[in-house]
């Protein structure tokens, strides 16, 4: 294929930023932390988490260094640990990968406890949260976000149509996508529709030279699918403008960047697109513009593969002539619904704010694009868990999130006087990261939120704040919620069993000179865990 064909077509035509991995401590260097002020407690509190991830890890990390008594254990319906790190992080962003190390460390201390392969549930080999929270003074909830956004528009069911999460899921190794088999090969346009990072990131993975990733973690099938990939088109789509745009400067750069990919500019050009002058930008927008304007080092002559921004368009359909393989996608053309040079102040920040926040509306204009291939990246979104009703705990289905008082602590509404309602907190129950505040920022935006999250735990704990009902007695931890697990036939994995996976992952990995290969299939990493 030509690039330079259908690149002004474009008409018609969102984890991670580096995160510089925390300085480590060794389990031994918490003793040397002074122990807390019990203040009313005359014990040790006992803490449970939900999620193994990072806002799961780096709030056990906290406490841990804080309250150095604190016995926590740790569920996770994976075998392995990690969450978003392992599944979710772009394979050749090994920098950001290095938090996990955190969770190393956490997995050393005496008083913590992983349980992996456990799923929260009633049903046979699950394990209800009544089962849980009764042994415990707390629980912390941070399981993140695992579904993702729809458009809700006609046709995303068909053929062809990805989700951005479950193909990143599919690279990564995650059990649950494993069969995934997406069509690389059907067509040499791809459309992804979302501009965040994670758009930007399943782009460079479609653009990327094997090369690139081959020494990652990458899973082995999707690099063999990606050999026989025929895709060197891609539109990287948004209903919004380029400084509404949720990606970071970062992510930009390095897509940019990559050797014998071009990039080419938007049909309407960027005066049309940014409206402002450039010296009156804030500082972070500026950098975006100039960034954009400069484009990549690869002439679109000389490129082997090439990708577009798109702006102001809104999916409206995804069409097919079989009613079954996708074959293109419609958009309605947007504009600005007010003049973004009208929203400047004499202010960088709220300049910053308002620029973001300027809004779109649509001109009844249709464009059509062709593509056999479409990734959703709209977003993802929290599900509640099985059995919050029990524990009295709500869930906003319209935001994804647990309600809470945006320290962590979950609230629930409950009857003042006369009858009216007043938002109190659920005793004992919190919550952190993304079912907190909703998946949004990159994971040094989950460790401030989670670090807050234990912080409040910490001083709720030394304040004599109502913890779960029976907090006068001694709590039976993990041991009583083995009784549990047991009895209802729950096959756990533990943090040594954890390692042996782990092991092994690193054995196959170096076979094929890389970091690890990961295992896909949650039944061998059992068979492996029992050995």
């Amino acid at each position: 294929m030509n690039i330079a064909r259908g690149t002004s077509f474009l008409c018609q035509t969102c984890r991670h930023s580096v995160h510089g991995a925390l300085k480590r401590r060794s389990p031994a260097s918490y003793a040397i932390q002074q122990r807390y002020s019990t203040g009313t407690r005359e014990r040790p509190l006992h803490l449970a988490v939900i999620g193994s991830g990072p806002a799961g890890y780096y709030t056990a990390y906290r406490l841990m260094k804080k309250l150095p008594d604190v016995h926590i254990d740790m569920f996770e319906q994976l075998p392995v640990p990690y969450g978003l790190v392992r599944f979710g992080v772009a394979p050749d962003h090994p920098e950001v990968k290095k938090s996990a190390e955190t969770l190393e460390d956490v997995g050393k201390w005496p008083n913590f406890n992983f349980a992996g392969n456990v799923q929260i549930g009633s049903g046979a080999g699950e394990l209800p949260l009544t089962s849980i929270a009764p042994h415990y003074d707390a629980v912390v909830f941070a399981y993140g976000a695992s579904r993702d956004r729809r458009l809700g528009i006609p046709g995303e069911d068909l053929k062809g149509v990805i989700s951005a999460r479950t193909f990143v899921g599919w690279y990564n190794g995650l059990p649950e996508f494993a069969d995934l088999k997406p069509d690389l090969q059907s067509g040499d346009t791809a459309v992804i529709i979302g501009q965040g990072n994670v758009a930007i990131d399943v782009a460079r993975f479609l653009l990327s030279p094997i090369d690139n990733l081959r020494n990652t973690d990458v899973a082995e099938h999707a690099l063999e699918a990606l050999k026989h990939s025929r895709i060197q088109d891609v539109k990287i789509i948004g209903r919004r403008g380029p400084l509404q745009a949720p990606y970071t400067i970062k992510e930009l750069r390095e897509l940019l960047q990559l050797l014998g990919v071009g990039f080419a500019p938007p049909p309407e050009g960027w005066n049309d697109l940014i409206q402002i002058e450039r010296k009156k930008l804030p500082r972070q927008l500026k950098r975006i513009a100039e960034l954009l304007e400069r484009g990549s080092p690869t002439p679109m002559d000389q490129a082997t593969k090439a990708w577009q921004l798109g702006y102001l368009r809104s999916p409206t359909e995804f069409l097919s002539s079989t009613g079954d393989q996708l074959e293109a996608v419609g958009f309605e053309q947007t504009e600005y619904a007010s003049d973004m040079s009208s929203v400047l102040t004499s202010d960088p920040q709220q300049n910053l704010n308002a620029i973001r926040a300027i809004k779109v509306k649509g001109t009844g204009k249709k464009t059509l694009l062709h593509a056999n291939v479409a990734f959703r990246s709209v977003g993802y979104q929290a599900a509640p868990l099985p059995g919050f009703n029990e524990l009295g705990i709500p869930f906003d289905e319209n935001t994804g999130i647990i309600p809470n008082d945006m320290h962590g602590r979950i609230l629930s509404p409950d009857r003042g006087p006369g009858g009216s309602l007043t938002a109190g907190h659920v005793p004992g129950m919190y919550c952190a990261g993304w079912v907190k505040r909703g998946p949004t920022g990159v994971i040094a935006s989950t460790l401030d939120d989670a670090f807050h999250t234990a912080d409040i735990i910490m001083q709720d704990w030394e304040s004599g704040v109502k913890f779960h009902e029976g907090e006068g007695q001694r709590k039976g931890g993990f041991e009583a919620v083995q009784r549990e697990m047991k009895d209802r036939g729950v096959r756990v994995v533990s943090w040594p069993a954890w390692l042996k996976i782990d092991a092994e992952e690193k054995q196959r990995g170096k076979a094929k000179g890389k970091e690890r290969e990961k295992i896909r299939s949650v039944e061998e990493m059992l068979r492996i865990a029992d050995v």
